[in-house]
């Protein structure tokens, strides 16, 4: 039986793996990285740590496989990673910056996010100060689970969002679409980040 829950401490494990595992636009980036769990470190542990109340997991028969997370005011979270967060990390993870960023391996793009973590625009947190994050492995894509996560988090966090969906990852644009996300307008993004809100 599958189902949804709210996060535990002991499934923090698996939000690693599950981030590597849909790290590549959607697709498992476990290839990609020598450190394996350097991508959760930046999109998925933080979220669970510091707002459990807002992290959800879909578990099955063969354990969890999907997690939604997020934060009700972003510009807070990113001071509370600044101050709780990142200074541990900047310890183990040295920043590249001696090295041309197109010489950069996964690893290292991860490490600079790390050592210079980039502020969400004002306008996209203007347009809605909570934020999401939501993945689910392939074996449990395609059943209604994301809209259903995404219910969830949404009643959670009090019905108005934004996320930043990746430009390449147009299966996901599709499903956001699908679901009522709106996308800001093009001035908002970036070369690799489509941003949406929902409940604005």
């Amino acid at each position: 039986m599958t189902m949804i829950r709210p996060f535990r401490a002991d499934d923090l494990d698996a939000l690693y793996d599950i981030c590597l595992a849909t790290g590549d636009h959607g697709a498992d980036a476990t290839s990609h990285y020598d450190d394996k769990r350097i991508i959760g470190e930046i999109y998925a542990a933080p979220y669970a740590v510091f707002e459990p109340d807002l992290a959800f997991v879909t578990e099955d028969e063969d354990g969890v496989g999907g997690y939604i997370i997020g934060t009700h005011d972003t510009r807070a979270f990113e001071a509370l990673c600044e101050a709780n967060w990142w200074p541990k990390l900047r310890l183990v993870h040295a920043n590249p910056r001696d090295t041309p960023p197109a010489d950069w391996s996964w690893d290292q793009k991860r490490a600079f996010q790390i050592h210079r973590p980039s502020a969400i625009p004002d306008a996209v947190v203007a347009a809605a100060p909570a934020h999401l994050h939501i993945n689910l492995l392939p074996r449990l894509q395609g059943q209604g689970l994301g809209q259903a996560m995404l219910d969830t988090w949404l009643w959670a966090a009090g019905g108005k969002a934004h996320l930043g969906c990746d430009q390449e990852n147009l299966r996901a644009q599709r499903f956001y679409d699908a679901y009522g996300f709106s996308r800001l307008p093009s001035e908002a993004n970036s070369p690799s980040t489509i941003w949406m809100t929902i409940g604005v």
